[in-house]
């Protein structure tokens, strides 16, 4: 007699997508409404309240080394790497999916052209083109976004350059292109489409490879403005302080990786979706 199977791992399973856009929600709500939540002005300095432990003199999360209110700058820094990351993925999908589907659809050099474009854009170490632009270029969020999408493209367009190529092979496409259908028309019509579900798990995946790039070039002092409130410049302030004020590291650390779990979380909630059908 053959062991009943518990359904409770695969349900589990199944409401990861779920999880994932729940919590995101929290997230979005908290980048929102933050500056109605946060209790101080996240660059009010007062050094007779440095480095409170959470819930100390009215601080939920205690304060810095200057004395400012660690809740009030994770509220402050999560605007800043929700957008950020959201902008340079926009634009990394963007660039990627039009260079793809133009060689998919093209022959010759153009096609030629385009996936050797593609293939060296992506030999280059992406963090260290990163940095190296970013030093050349300047801090501020349209910097920011700039490099991080336009050093990450190759990642959709590689994707969409091979699915492309299958879809445009399929009966009904050939028929819309015997047709006489426009290209763009074609495009929009019959093969987006039929990229949608790759390219939804791959902008979930990317979008917390930005949230981690995002916040290491914070860490590193580049990117964001000087003084910004940003996690990563939260955890680069930290570390002189890991012994008198653990939350410093503690908490915005959690942060990080509990954001960036949610957007796996829903990377995988979507693929295991589509593959289910």
């Amino acid at each position: 007699m053959t062991a009943a199977v518990s359904p409770r791992p695969a349900a589990l399973r199944a409401d990861r997508l779920t999880v994932g856009l729940a919590a995101l929600g929290v997230f979005v709500l908290l980048a929102l409404f933050g500056p109605m939540i946060a209790p101080r002005d996240p660059q009010l300095v007062d050094l007779d309240a440095r480095l409170l432990a959470p819930l100390a003199g009215g601080h939920p999360l205690g304060t810095d080394q200057l004395g400012r209110d660690l809740l009030s700058r994770l509220l402050e820094g999560l605007r800043w790497s929700l957008a950020v990351s959201a902008s340079a993925t926009a634009l990394a999908v963007t660039v990627g999916t039009t260079l793809g589907l133009i060689g998919a659809r093209s022959t010759g050099l153009v096609a030629s052209a385009v996936r050797q474009i593609t293939s060296l854009a992506q030999s280059f170490p992406v963090f260290v083109l990163a940095v190296s632009i970013i030093a050349i270029t300047g801090n501020g969020f349209t910097s920011v976004v700039l490099t991080l999408g336009l050093v990450t493209w190759p990642v959709f367009s590689r994707v969409v350059l091979a699915e492309a190529s299958s879809i445009l092979q399929r009966e009904y496409v050939l028929a819309a292109s015997m047709m006489q259908m426009s290209e763009v028309r074609l495009m929009l019509r019959h093969v987006l489409p039929g990229l949608v579900p790759s390219l939804a798990v791959l902008f979930a995946f990317h979008f917390a490879d930005m949230l981690i790039a995002e916040s290491a070039l914070s860490f590193l002092g580049i990117g964001a403005p000087l003084g910004a409130s940003t996690w990563g410049a939260i955890l680069n302030d930290s570390r002189a302080y890991l012994l008198t004020g653990p939350w410093l590291l503690l908490v915005p650390a959690m942060l990080v990786v509990a954001l960036v779990i949610t957007f796996n979380l829903i990377g995988d909630g979507i693929r295991q979706r589509v593959a289910a059908g």
